[in-house]
């Protein structure tokens, strides 16, 4: 980080002596403290990330050079860290990129976006803000994909995030489910947790980011089947939607070719009418994926490290 280098004079009339001090300059030194125990984003989870999209100026996936092979009304401007894609109902569309082949049972998704609420009265139609989506397989989401939506109106600074994925089991059949947070309770959520025979309940979070930068991270932990949404650090996703398939194994595999798509879904570049999958109007940076669950203390590592623009 750039340093004004500031000389302090001391003159000891008696000694004669000059002391001179100053603060570190360009030459690479770090005075910075460590968060969570890394000096940079770049380190955490490092040796099993398997793709970076750091969007400064050029789409470019820094770890197989990939470039997208379409673009569609997309500009850069300044980003939470660097520079920024920002859609205007655009996307970056990419050939497939084998390291994105997921087949570690686990993953996480983790991007910065600037989204507003889709749908600002009761009665409009709703459409999704899609951030990331990965192809593969039936499912008009493919294996993954990551957006904001709206089921239910609190204000127009609340945005629901989801995560939708429809990946293979081992029998090679589809495995479909979500990941969401509650804006708010419905009254059949409220009568299943006052029914409920066990400790997890429905729980909403209001989830107040809209047109404001806020990190998004989605994960999928194979051994257990359980699937987390976090936005800034925290938790966000309804716990009762969490643990899938009984909290039984459920390692998850894409089917393939994967290709990411930035601010779309594939479905809706291959052609899609449906009004409802709609691309992004919004911004998005540093986009990472690993092949591993990441823990909550990476995931906030990562959170204040790139707030830091480190």
């Amino acid at each position: 980080m750039k340093t004004i280098k500031i000389f302090a004079y001391a003159l000891a009339v008696t000694s004669g002596f000059v002391f001179t001090s100053c603060g570190s300059d360009d030459s690479g030194s770090n005075d910075l403290p460590p968060i969570g125990g890394y000096e940079s984003a770049d380190e955490v989870g490092a040796a099993d990330l398997i793709a970076y999209f750091p969007l400064n100026g050029d789409g470019k996936e820094m770890r197989s050079g990939a470039m997208p092979r379409t673009t569609v009304g997309a500009t850069w401007v300044e980003g939470k860290k660097g520079q920024a894609v920002k859609l205007n109902a655009g996307y970056l569309d990419y050939d497939p990129i084998t390291d994105l082949n997921v087949q570690s049972g686990n993953i996480t998704v983790s991007c910065w976006a600037k989204i507003t609420n889709t749908k600002l009265t009761p009665d409009a139609a709703s459409t999704i803000s899609p951030l990331v989506s990965f192809s593969g397989g039936t499912s008009v989401v493919g294996n993954l994909s990551i957006f904001g939506n709206t089921h239910g109106l609190v204000s127009s600074d609340s945005i629901e995030m989801k995560a939708q994925y429809f990946f293979k089991k081992p029998d090679g059949e589809g495995f479909g489910g979500d990941c969401v947070n509650l804006l708010k309770l419905s009254q059949g959520h409220i009568d299943e947790n006052n029914a409920s025979q066990t400790d997890i309940d429905h729980a909403a979070f209001p989830n107040k980011i809209g047109g404001q930068w806020a990190h998004i991270v989605f994960t999928w932990e194979g051994s257990s089947g359980t699937a987390r949404l976090y936005v800034n650090g925290v938790k966000i996703s309804n716990p009762k939607w969490e643990i899938r398939n009984g909290g039984n194994p459920m390692p998850m595999a894409f089917f393939t070719p994967t290709r990411p798509t930035i601010g779309a879904l594939a479905s809706f570049v291959a052609g899609t009418t449906d009004a409802w999958n709609a691309p992004l109007k919004g911004e998005i940076d540093e986009i990472r994926v690993w092949k591993k669950t990441l823990p909550l203390n990476d995931i906030n590592a990562l959170y204040q490290l790139e707030s830091a623009g480190r």
